[in-house]
């Protein structure tokens, strides 16, 4: 039996931590769903990159519901305990949906760069067949990764304290529970293949940019520049969001944080980016933001009124 500790932080912070979580929580649910409902309802939005953004926003709400609903509970609980077992499977969920996540915004960036680079080739190689493959490679992709890190981490042994300082089964405080002499080669070992994994997907992304950038300059009006880069440049904002704040998580010099610090940098990237996400496709996609209006807004003032 492990334990969620909570002694590190200001008591008094704990009631107003649940309260922004849990709106940002609903939030996630009501913006991803809502993202869903209106590219199924409008039949134009049946394209391959509404279909990745939906797949998206499924992985985001598993995510959320993943890990937010028990962490809000241990918030204001005087009893935080929680099995091996419920501990392994919201690891595994948690590194599923979020590698699965990874994968997903590489396959929009190279949706874009074929749409953008290869419009010609585009219903060839972007099908609804080639579509449902890819979307289905990154859940598996997402699912090995997920077993592969929580199988390496709970064959560990551990003793001595059964406290985790964090909100949630977060893997780096998990990995300082454990003992023997190959709790250092297995930590290395579990963020070698973590930073690997989402430094591949980002070069990958990156790499597609830097062949659209190129195919945008070669535009010749501004307008047909401006317009063309704008069907990036939601997918562009999510992809900084989700690595600027996993590389401050992940990447950040060891010790340079408190552990207070720590846990709480940690447990606001798990709640604010899949957040933020349906905020940035919602305002900064076009098509998105006049089919939402269309089908909902417009529909609920009518109400309303």
């Amino acid at each position: 039996m492990l334990k969620n500790s909570r002694d590190t932080f200001p008591q008094q912070l704990l009631p107003v931590l649940f309260l922004l979580y849990l709106l940002m929580f609903l939030f996630t649910l009501l913006g991803n769903l809502l993202i869903m409902a209106t590219i199924w309802i409008e039949h134009r939005l049946h394209t391959p990159m509404y279909l990745f953004l939906c797949a998206l926003s499924v992985s985001e709400i598993l995510f959320t519901v993943a890990i937010t609903p028990r962490m809000l509970a241990d918030l204001l609980s005087t009893h935080r305990s929680i099995t091996f077992v419920s501990c392994a499977s919201q690891m595994f969920f948690s590194f599923m949906f979020g590698f699965t996540h990874s994968f997903l915004l590489m396959v929009m960036g190279y949706d874009r760069y074929v749409a953008i680079c290869h419009p010609l080739h585009y219903n060839v190689l972007m099908s609804p067949h080639d579509c449902a493959r890819l979307v289905a490679w990154t859940w598996a992709g997402g699912s090995v990764m997920g077993m592969m890190v929580t199988m390496i981490v709970f064959h560990l042994s551990f003793c001595g304290s059964n406290v985790i300082h964090h909100f949630a089964c977060h893997v780096l405080s998990l990995l300082k529970l454990a003992c023997g002499n190959k709790t250092s080669s297995v930590m290395m070992g579990v963020m070698l293949v973590c930073v690997t994994a989402l430094i591949g997907c980002l070069f990958l992304i990156i790499l597609s940019y830097v062949f659209i950038v190129a195919a945008i300059l070669r535009i010749p009006s501004a307008e047909g520049r401006h317009k063309t880069f704008s069907t990036c440049a939601s997918h562009l904002t999510v992809v900084v969001v989700h690595y600027s704040f996993a590389s401050l998580i992940y990447l950040k010099p060891k010790g340079f944080h408190s552990m207070y610090s720590d846990a709480l940098m940690a447990t606001t990237y798990t709640v604010f980016t899949p957040f933020l996400s349906p905020i940035i496709f919602s305002l900064r996609n076009k098509e998105l933001k006049n089919a939402i209006n269309k089908n909902f807004y417009r529909k609920f003032c009518t109400l309303s009124s």
